[in-house]
């Protein structure tokens, strides 16, 4: 069984198992294999005056998602909400990232202060549900665009 640990009885912990010929798991590496990460990496403004968010996915469950599905709730500049939608990131393999764009019509992206996922409707796969993937979900942005959830 893997127990993520931190601190100095984490650290003391790996040390008497690697005397005693067993490996302890690195914190980070223990982290990372539980998670669900979604990075808003781009946010450019389509032909039609809205805009096009462009969000990078990394599946490491453990298993394959066969349906990912976000509420998402748009904030302007200023913090009001302006948008509630979903976005449907559809399947997305485990250990390998995927990219999903979203077109926002009507919205431009100097308009959108922020990004609130604010649930999992669908995580399907096997042994997910919903709390899997809020509970590994793990939330970043590479804009301006604050994304939290």
């Amino acid at each position: 069984m893997t127990v993520p640990c931190r601190g100095r009885i984490c650290h003391t912990f790996a040390a008497i198992l690697a005397l005693a010929g067993g490996a302890a798991p690195e914190p980070a590496q223990a982290a990372e294999r539980v998670a669900l990460t979604i990075t808003l990496n781009a946010a450019a403004a389509t032909e039609a005056g809205g805009c096009r968010l462009s969000f990078v996915i990394r599946n490491d469950l453990g298993t394959a998602i066969d349906s990912l599905v976000a509420e998402a709730v748009l904030f302007d500049a200023e913090g009001r909400v302006t948008t509630m939608t979903l976005f449907d990131f559809g399947a997305v393999p485990e250990g390998r990232p995927r990219v999903r764009q979203f077109d926002l019509a009507g919205q431009g992206c100097d308009a959108i202060g922020g990004v609130l996922i604010n649930g999992i409707g669908t995580c399907e796969g096997n042994g997910l549900s919903p709390a899997a993937c809020v509970d590994g979900l793990r939330l970043a942005s590479e804009t301006r665009i604050k994304v939290t959830g």
